[in-house]
């Protein structure tokens, strides 16, 4: 069986800790925070749901105790500070990335052989940041967006629709962010293409309100969301630890792929056993490479501020 740890017990990190330790595929669950208490207080707490949800994995918490992730398979990391209302992704950078510099060098340490999962905004340059300094391979560092904004592409779609979540496959590529770029021609509803059951102006409306997603649960809440995103860790986390090799949207290296070089950004990939087993590379038209590339040197842009 398999062990997962989650660095940063805040909202997305308990959520992620919570599903992950229902769903049976793993036996350990370790959750770390820098500040005391919080993690053993949430790990207990989820602990003690397993006699009524009937499930025996292991959940512990520990406070900034990184030999506790030893021999992890899949290592989280959730550490940061979250938006408020008004604050871009691009506002929290510096700050985030000390707090990965500080995550990072004690992870890889004790957990050499796990596949890093990079959760915290903005999340394209963080996941950069990640694998820069860990020196691991790029297929073991990769970041989750893109399967969290297709289920809200997904779910705004199946609410105009008043059709199941469970017949739309929907497809998008980009910087987790504003210059997202959802890709209409790769979204289907039972195998049918949604362009040909949504009027463009409709469709356009969907589009806009999945690109900010975020800031809208960031106005609605005061902080960033994490039902969602938590939840969204866990299927990667699943896909990886039960080598499913699932065709998921996730942040994810490019050395010549899409004419991109050396940067981090959303795209299809294999995801399984060994992390990031294959980039999907999908025949974009003209205006969707033209997107792409336009959201690619936004996160540039972003990268540019750490000067790394």
């Amino acid at each position: 069986m398999a062990k997962v740890s989650i660095i940063g017990a805040g909202n997305v990190g308990a959520t992620a800790a919570d599903v992950i330790a229902r769903s049976g595929y793993c036996h350990e669950v370790v959750l770390l925070d820098i500040k005391p208490g919080l993690a053993e207080g949430k790990a207990l707490d989820i602990a003690q749901t397993s006699p009524l949800l009937g499930f025996d994995t292991q959940v512990r918490g520990v406070t900034n105790d990184y030999k506790a992730i030893a021999d992890s398979d899949v290592v989280v990391i959730t550490s940061g500070r979250p938006r408020s209302p008004g604050m871009s992704r691009d506002d929290l950078v510096h700050v985030n990335a000390e707090i990965i510099k500080s995550v990072i060098e004690p992870a890889v340490f004790y957990a050499p052989n796990a596949i890093f999962v990079v959760v915290t905004n903005p999340l394209d340059t963080m996941t950069y940041y990640a694998y820069k300094l860990s020196r691991l391979p790029s297929q073991r560092v990769v970041g989750m967006a893109g399967v969290l904004d297709t289920a809200r592409y997904r779910y705004f779609l199946a609410q105009e629709l008043r059709a199941s979540v469970q017949d739309i496959e929907a497809m998008l590529l980009g910087g987790h962010g504003d210059t997202m770029v959802p890709l209409p021609r790769y979204t289907t509803i039972g195998g049918i293409p949604v362009v040909n059951l949504l009027s463009k102006d409709k469709l356009d409306a969907i589009i806009e309100r999945t690109k900010f997603g975020g800031g809208e649960l960031t106005k609605l809440l005061g902080t960033s969301a994490w039902y969602a995103p938590g939840t969204a860790v866990a299927q990667m986390v699943a896909s990886i630890l039960l080598d499913q090799k699932r065709i998921l949207p996730c942040s994810a290296y490019l050395q010549g792929q899409y004419g991109l070089e050396d940067i981090y950004i959303g795209v299809p990939v294999k995801l399984g056993r060994n992390g990031v087993e294959e980039i999907i590379q999908l025949a974009l038209n003209e205006e969707e490479m033209k997107l792409l590339h336009a959201s690619a040197q936004a996160v540039r842009s972003m990268n540019a501020v750490l000067k790394f």
